[in-house]
């Protein structure tokens, strides 16, 4: 039975694999050269993985040619991701653009540290956007969490603030804030998330803080413009990427960890709560050359 992150990546690997395909076995020329480029870097890969590729393959005139890849490309991302959280109580606040999967990541991960014995406080802390608190109502119920949310105010600042107070009165180990939707570029809403920040360092310090950020992965490229300006906000403690199955852009993954250190955590591979998993590299790589096995 096929992964559902196999499934997700079936465009990127499209890409990828007919690439590899066409110069695999054979004399390889300039243009075959220029043409794998090409294609490699459709998939957002980012120049210096590309260029890693390329001179393998130029290297290179073996059959196992996918194998020799595959091992490489394992080796420029990190180990396998540590998801345990290594201080009780945490704040995880969802950063990210608007649509790029905030309030449905947030749920999901909710339910991933909920099946995981944790006791989590989900917050929506987005009151910009109405249909962001009535989407939280739904999902919390469904995961079985705390939901805390004002929806007759207007201050994120101010909803967070009563997150964190119930969530530490009732001792609770994970809160997992869903933040409204802002660019990068708009300078009072990136204000408003380091207000965000100072009030739980100030405030709430005994709050191990450990932000992700929502990149939507049909954007490619302009996901490292996006990160690398909410990482000066708060060092990100990673990414979670989303709607990968509706790209053919899913080598993203390596230039944010190659160009800004940033840790792919999660992906998302679907709809449904279930559908958030551990972001787990040498899987990812698989299923980007077509070497599930399963």
């Amino acid at each position: 039975m096929l992964s559902k992150l196999f499934k997700a990546l079936s465009r990127s690997r499209s890409q990828i694999s007919q690439a590899l395909n066409a110069v695999m076995g054979k004399g390889i020329s300039s243009d075959d050269l220029d043409n794998l480029e090409e294609n490699l870097l459709q998939t957002d890969m980012g120049y210096d993985t590309v260029q890693v590729v390329i001179d393998l393959v130029n290297g290179y005139s073996g059959k196992d040619l996918t194998k020799i890849v595959r091992d490489k490309l394992v080796e420029l991302l990190p180990d396998r991701t540590d998801l345990n959280i290594d201080k009780i109580p945490c704040v995880i606040p969802i950063v990210g653009v608007n649509g790029s999967g905030k309030t449905t990541s947030a749920a999901k991960l909710a339910n991933m540290y909920k099946t995981s014995g944790f006791d989590v406080t989900l917050v929506a802390a987005d009151t910009y956007r109405a249909a962001a608190v009535d989407q939280l109502k739904v999902w919390s119920d469904r995961v079985g969490c705390r939901l805390i949310c004002n929806e007759n105010s207007s201050e994120p600042v101010s909803v967070l603030f009563d997150g964190l107070e119930s969530a530490s009165s009732r001792g609770s180990g994970i809160v997992i804030v869903d933040t409204a939707g802002r660019l990068h570029t708009s300078t009072n809403l990136m204000s408003e998330l380091d207000k965000m920040y100072r009030v739980i360092d100030t405030r709430f310090s005994e709050f191990n803080v450990r932000p992700l950020i929502t990149l939507d992965a049909c954007i490619g490229q302009n996901s490292l413009v996006q990160a690398k300006e909410f990482n000066k906000q708060h060092t990100l403690d990673g990414a979670i990427l989303t709607k990968l199955d509706g790209t053919a852009r899913g080598g993203i993954v390596f230039p944010l960890y190659d160009e800004l250190e940033i840790i792919v955590k999660f992906i998302g591979v679907g709809e449904s709560l279930e559908d958030l998993e551990p972001f787990d590299p040498i899987s990812y790589v698989d299923s980007l050359l077509g070497l599930e096995n399963n």
